[in-house]
């Protein structure tokens, strides 16, 4: 079997698991199910992010503004809270708001990337440490601002949130809903589960090719030497604007799916902690490297989930001195800390090309030649 029939039976192979995964882990509980599809949000977020810190080497630690300007589109465009508020949109949709989804992602995705793009207009000539700076006060605006919308005009409910938002229907199908398909039943976690794999594996392989265009070649040139990048003829300016502009669009794709999903947004959700998360999901995985990314964000994504069965028995060896949340956060720094010390250059780096291998043949000391 050659190299290419190995990828091919790893491909089939990789595919039956995760067909098969959601219905292994829902015996063990609906939660488990749950934790997964929380996971992959968190991918299509650190696959949006990775476009923007890893190719194009801009620290963004706003990136969770694009995640709420998702949320909240859908929200506001799949629940009661502009008919209620309003009259006139009473008036105009009797029925309710109730976008489909063939509208929803690509409206979330052109939103997201309209904010992406005003963030990186007045930011394109900061770097290092002043631009992720200006990043994370821009995601800080976007959530007081959300916060606060609520008077005199009342857009976003403020504090309250948004509630009752619909669940992602495709045609006949209601996601919200149990599919009973005679020999096995699909629950609502399930049945997301496949719709955000589908998502993440478009994501996937949008990012695979944007990695390996011209573009893409532009974004690494540009992260490695703004200047000399410029100096060969690279438009710097337009490519960090679209570096903004595509990352934040995966962030609105996520932020709609999680509003849909949760059935229930607010300000809360879209803390400073969130996008320091995302952050550490790319750093930790491998910065610029997609199966290193997507490793770090599933490894970060559930494992303070999994983490809340190993703090509940220590909490209760203490004799309850130690709180249960703050001791399951100690143990998720801990872990993050033993990574980054074995691994400084994430847990599935990007490949070092152009580097001798020792004991290869052109390490070996060059035969010297013989005076006889």
């Amino acid at each position: 079997m050659n190299v290419k029939d190995n990828k091919v039976a790893v491909f089939i192979a990789a595919g039956i698991g995760l067909v098969l995964l959601p219905l292994v882990a829902q015996y063990f509980g609906n939660a488990w199910v749950r934790i997964i599809d929380i996971a992959l949000l968190y991918v299509l977020l650190a696959l949006g992010l990775n476009i923007v810190v890893g190719y194009a080497g801009l620290l963004d630690l706003g990136y969770i503004a694009f995640y709420a300007v998702g949320a909240y589109m859908f929200g506001l465009l799949a629940s009661p809270h502009l008919t209620d508020t309003f009259p006139f949109f009473k008036a105009m949709f009797p029925n309710g708001l109730h976008t489909p989804l063939w509208v929803v992602i690509p409206l979330a995705a052109v939103l997201a990337g309209g904010a992406g793009v005003l963030l990186g207009a007045p930011t394109l000539k900061l770097r290092g440490d002043y631009l992720a700076i200006v990043t994370l006060g821009f995601g800080e605006i976007i959530r007081v601002f959300v916060n606060n919308l609520d008077a005199p005009v009342n857009i976003t409910n403020g504090p309250k949130g948004i509630s009752q938002i619909d669940s992602v229907k495709l045609g006949p199908l209601d996601l919200g809903r149990t599919l009973d398909l005679g020999f096995i039943s699909l629950p609502a976690v399930t049945l997301y589960y496949y719709l955000f794999l589908v998502l993440v594996i478009v994501s996937v392989v949008i990012c695979d090719r944007l990695e390996r265009s011209r573009i893409g070649r532009a974004w690494m040139a540009i992260r490695e030497d703004e200047v000399a990048a410029k100096a060969m003829g690279i438009n710097t300016r337009n490519m960090k604007l679209l570096a903004f502009g595509m990352g934040a669009t995966f962030g609105g794709v996520a932020g709609s799916m999680f509003a849909s999903f949760q059935g229930f947004i607010s300000p809360e959700s879209f803390a400073l902690q969130e996008s320091i998360m995302v952050v550490a999901m790319v750093v930790l995985g491998g910065i610029g490297h997609l199966p290193g990314v997507i490793v770090g964000a599933l490894l970060l994504a559930a494992l303070p989930e999994v983490l809340r069965y190993v703090a509940g028995p220590l909490q209760a060896a203490t004799g309850g001195r130690l709180d249960a949340a703050i001791l399951r956060q100690l143990l998720i720094a801990l872990a993050m800390i033993a990574i980054m010390l074995a691994r400084p250059r994430g847990l599935w780096p990007v490949p070092e090309h152009g580097k001798i291998r020792p004991g290869s043949p052109s390490t070996d000391p060059a035969p010297q030649a013989s005076l006889s």
